[in-house]
């Protein structure tokens, strides 16, 4: 369990305390054994009962282990042939984003995810999952070869965000993420995206207009990141656990609220736990919903993606407001029918 988490310390410790004992058996050939069953029967039911009841900020905490697998592990992991594209054909090729052409089973799709680095120097290059423009209009052009040639689009979200800077916003940062989310909602090719990370604002929506959104269990996926709601809220990022608590951004939280269409299962401790039981939890389920994608035709996948979004929130209508008398109080007459309509008209309230 190296790279613990804070949360994580009373199981190393325990874990810890088992190997030395061990170690103490061999070298001084003292029977421990009954206390090691003992303390590893405790070890995993303490694991269980840490891991079964996370919260969001725990949560927020896993998705952004720096061991977390990245879309290019399961890319590797889970598709074959796979065949990387580079550049937007206009500017540069940006790191941050990734993607080609890979096989599902022997199905041929277009496969493209956000990529943050394995270590410092890495990152720095990949601008830490976090892409320019250029990123996004790489991802776009690869989306139109896909609907172009029929090709499945699946896509992996894990992001904080866009690129924030200076050079990010002199070459149309919001442009480039309003044209991905226009055209995505238009593609007549069945679109299946699996937040795997952290899906951060307009940086994750981009590549998250699909017909059905999944999420891995310890993933999050929100408006804005934790930090940013922080500092906007309370003047101090440092307040981003707090923050998490309360914007609802858990994958429980996301089926619940209609935003996602499902919830795959990582290992016990985290998806950097067990890389293989990972990527093959995330291939069933691709293969599941996309065998039911693909019996649709294009206008069924469009209007599909269409209803899918549309229906994410509801309008409360507001009650009808009360005229006043001339001497300042309430009239409890109800007022005319047509005053009425046009009230419920005028005040509709967005949950």
């Amino acid at each position: 369990m190296a790279n613990e988490l804070p949360f994580e310390k009373p199981v190393v410790e325990l874990r810890q305390k088992i190997k030395e004992l061990k170690s103490l058996s061999v070298d001084k050939g003292i029977d421990f054994t009954e206390e090691i069953l003992r303390l590893e029967e405790r070890s995993k039911q303490l694991e269980e009962e840490l891991y079964s009841e996370l919260s969001p900020a725990q949560k927020m905490h896993l998705a952004r282990h720096h061991g977390r697998p990245t879309s290019l592990d399961f890319i590797g992991a889970i598709f074959t042939d796979f065949m990387e594209l580079h550049g937007d054909r206009l500017f540069a090729d940006d790191l941050a984003i990734v993607g080609g052409l890979a096989k599902l089973n022997g199905l041929p799709v277009t496969v493209i995810g956000h990529q943050r680095g394995k270590d410092t120097r890495d990152n720095i290059a990949r601008f830490f999952g976090s892409p320019h423009p250029e990123g996004f209009r790489k991802a776009l052009r690869l989306m139109q070869q896909a609907n172009k040639f029929g090709r499945p689009i699946i896509t992996f979200i894990d992001t904080k965000g866009a690129y924030p800077g200076n050079t990010a916003e002199e070459r149309g940062q919001s442009e480039a993420i309003a044209r991905n989310l226009r055209e995505m909602a238009g593609f007549g090719v069945p679109i299946l995206c699996v937040v795997i990370g952290e899906g951060g604002s307009g940086g994750a929506l981009a590549l998250g207009v699909g017909n059905r959104v999944l999420m891995l269990e310890n993933a999050i996926y929100s408006a804005i990141s934790p930090n940013g709601a922080a500092s906007i809220l309370w003047k101090d990022a440092s307040k981003a656990d707090q923050a998490a608590e309360a914007m609802k951004i858990t994958a429980k939280d996301l089926l619940e609220f209609g935003i996602i269409e499902g919830i795959i299962e990582e290992p016990q401790g985290g998806a950097h736990r067990d890389l293989e039981c990972q990527s093959a939890a995330i291939k069933r389920e691709l293969t599941v919903h996309l065998k039911e994608l693909l019996g649709m035709t294009s206008q069924e996948l469009i209007e599909d993606r269409y209803n899918k979004f549309r229906k994410i929130g509801y309008f409360q209508m507001g009650e009808p407001r009360k005229s006043e008398n001339t001497d300042g109080g309430e009239s409890s007459e109800a007022p005319s029918a047509a005053s009425s309509e046009q009230d419920q008209e005028a005040a509709p309230t967005v949950n």
